[in-house]
């Protein structure tokens, strides 16, 4: 019997509404631009559905292969390490069934070139005319304890500093590592530049988003002489879906290979030497499909209160330190160690 091929968009999840929606409308895009194949979505944590409905739904349509996209912009604790433990049990649970994971969204030209429309958007809409050497840059990642995924973030804002021609640009980060928005938007705020412009390089929106446009808010009641702009976040861009598109094509061609150089598990990284080759485990198992829709409901002891206000900063630091797991991704998929 030949095999059915079928794709599964791997998100995080959200308690926003809008985020879960936004999440859903590009796995609806990527629908359209691979009608040969069956395509469903889930999350590891906090709405539904969660990625075992996603995958249960393709097994229903007598998929055998599952070609699985992390729904993320960098390889962090999420896609070198849940994501993966996810797909592993399930993939033991259920003979028959195949799944192979490919790259997250990463440093690609098409993702440059729609954070830079977004950029360029926001631009467009401003009242006045300030020339780009007088403007400055703020990038803002989600975070990670992760050096290598927190550095792509700044590669991401240089390929865009130079790329637009920029007078300036720096980086700051939503949560878990430094610096945190407020201050780095402060600190910007004395480099004299007249106009600042903050872009989320974010999926979807949310809880950090909004979090991400308040404390710009605030810094620029304090900062009346500088025009603060808020450039949208990356949403359904089609370059997005197109990225997404060729992550998938990818798996079938056998170039999923992550760039392992500076991998905390695989590699002695200075400062987290003790996490190399550590067990691999999903953190979020406790937390699937609750914040939207229906619960999933689970026996633990678990305690743990995600994303409220500072206390989500030093409880992912402390947590992301002690992070257990590892994955390999080679040629055709990956392998546990």
């Amino acid at each position: 019997m030949s095999e059915k091929i079928g794709v599964m968009v791997c998100g995080h999840g959200s308690r926003d509404a809008g985020a879960v929606r936004e999440f859903a409308s590009v796995a609806e895009g990527l629908r359209k631009l691979m009608p040969e194949m069956p395509v469903e979505y889930g999350y590891l944590e906090f709405a539904t559905p969660i990625i075992r409905d996603g995958l249960d739904a393709l097994r229903e349509r007598g998929v055998t292969r599952i070609l699985a996209v992390p729904g993320m912009l960098f390889a962090a604790g999420h896609v070198k390490n849940d994501i993966p433990s996810v797909l592993n049990t399930y993939a033991a649970q259920n003979d028959g069934v195949t799944i192979e994971l490919g790259k997250e969204l990463g440093i690609d030209p098409k993702m440059i070139r729609a954070a830079g429309a977004r950029i360029q958007q926001a631009l467009d809409g401003a009242d006045d005319d300030v020339p780009l050497h007088e403007t400055m840059l703020v990038v803002v990642g989600r975070g990670a304890s992760d050096p290598d995924a927190n550095g792509n973030v700044a590669k991401v804002m240089r390929l865009l500093w130079e790329g637009i021609g920029f007078g300036w640009g720096e980086t700051v980060y939503s949560g878990v590592t430094f610096p945190l928005v407020e201050p780095g938007l402060e600190h910007a705020a004395k480099l004299g530049y007249r106009r600042i412009v903050v872009f989320p390089y974010f999926l979807f929106t949310g809880v950090l988003v909004q979090r991400i446009y308040d404390h710009t808010g605030r810094v620029a009641m304090r900062h009346r002489d500088i025009e603060f702009i808020k450039a949208p976040y990356l949403g359904d861009h089609p370059l997005l879906i197109e990225t997404f598109k060729e992550r998938v094509e990818q798996i079938l061609t056998g170039d999923t290979a992550m760039n392992c150089g500076a991998c905390k598990y695989r590699t002695q990284v200075l400062g987290f030497e003790d996490q190399v080759g550590l067990a691999q485990e999903s953190h979020h198992h406790h937390v699937e499909g609750i914040g939207s829709g229906h619960a999933h409901s689970h026996d633990h002891s678990h305690t743990h209160h995600h994303h409220s206000n500072y206390a989500q900063y030093f409880y992912y630091f402390f947590y992301y330190r002690g992070v257990t797991g590892v994955v390999s991704f080679c040629r055709g998929g990956y392998t546990d160690e």
